[in-house]
């Protein structure tokens, strides 16, 4: 249960780390909020790794490129199921702030991304 409590923890931190880049790409560049979504979600994944590296998993067995590796493999595929979510509620939804399209699309892949990081990257 206290993994699962410091991964929503990192999660959180993780969103923050989105949705403050999300807002800083759109108000600063040009950007639009689909290419935006793209920089802000590799962003936010570098600073899920090191939270989850050293608070919820800590480090595996495999050495930091490996895990780096399988880390970003299984954060790439929730981030395209995560970046799919946010799109669809845009595209269904023009009104909707981009904002509150990432906070849906977040928990949407959350479980997939504890799902993946327990059991394909960290040691059990």
């Amino acid at each position: 249960m206290q993994r699962i409590v410091r991964f929503v923890f990192a999660g959180g931190v993780g969103f923050v780390a989105d949705a403050a880049a999300l807002w800083l790409l759109l108000t600063i560049t040009p950007l639009g909020p689909l290419a935006a979504r793209i920089l802000s979600i590799g962003f936010a994944l570098c600073v899920t790794w090191l939270l989850n590296r050293h608070l919820t998993f800590s480090p595996s067995s495999r050495g930091v490129a490996k895990e780096g590796a399988r880390y970003g493999g299984v954060g790439v595929a929730t981030s395209i199921v995560n970046y799919l979510v946010y799109c669809a509620i845009l595209f269904a939804l023009p009104a909707a702030p981009p904002l509150a399209a990432l906070a849906v699309a977040s928990l949407v892949a959350m479980t997939l991304s504890f799902l993946g990081y327990s059991r394909l990257v960290f040691d059990r």
